[in-house]
């Protein structure tokens, strides 16, 4: 995974990073986000490139205390450059409305990957390291108090393990200091009913991590 000083390097829209003058302030972004939306727009720097419709950057509060991450955009987000558009993301709303959020409002959504795979196929290795700038580009502008992490893909990203989906949840890890909660991707739980009462019990841990930071 690229480090912090990597990101606006790799991406080549500006210089990695600039210093502030005050301790307090520490690093802050060399770009914002028309340049991050440009960059996923007009990124060639894997295939997916070649077969998507557009790229999905992500959607909602800019400076949300809130980040929800999911795996990549599928055939609805392709065509609407939107992610969570379709029956997934109406039960990842309700899912946000069962613990008082919703998509515009304290809470920004994007994907591991900004570009669909074709046939919705599980994304390679190679197209995780391409796009792994651009997330974390992300991360830095909205600076989220709390990572709500969508499914065993997002959450083996993020923490990079191997480790299955039943052995991540249920508890708080940390994604560069940030708490981060694993969920099941809603995508899966259309298939899966059952699972519906897990992932509530995800978003209560999560609600209450929130609420002690």
């Amino acid at each position: 995974m690229l480090s912090r000083d990597d990101v606006y390097k790799e991406l080549g829209i500006g210089p990695a990073w600039r210093l502030r003058d005050t301790a307090s302030e520490a690093r802050a972004p060399a770009c914002g986000w028309d340049e991050l939306s440009d960059a996923v727009a007009h990124c060639t720097r894997c295939r997916l490139s070649e077969t998507r419709t557009q790229g999905v950057l992500g959607v909602g509060d800019r400076d949300a205390d809130w980040l929800v991450i999911g795996e990549a955009p599928g055939a609805d987000e392709d065509r609407l450059g939107e992610p969570f558009v379709g029956k997934a993301g109406k039960l990842l709303d309700a899912m946000l409305a069962s613990i008082g959020l919703a998509r515009d409002n304290n809470v920004y959504i994007t994907n591991v990957l900004k570009s669909r795979p074709p046939g919705n196929r599980d994304p390679e290795p190679g197209e995780v390291a391409a796009c792994m700038p651009y997330l974390l580009a992300q991360i830095e502008l909205v600076k989220p108090k709390l990572i709500l992490a969508l499914g065993r893909f997002a959450a083996q990203s993020l923490l990079a393990t191997g480790a299955p989906l039943a052995s991540l949840r249920g508890r708080v890890h940390a994604f560069r200091t940030i708490p981060l909660v694993v969920t099941y991707h809603p995508a899966y739980l259309l298939r899966s009913l059952p699972d519906k009462a897990r992932a509530w019990e995800d978003l209560c841990l999560a609600r209450r991590t929130m609420q002690r930071l």
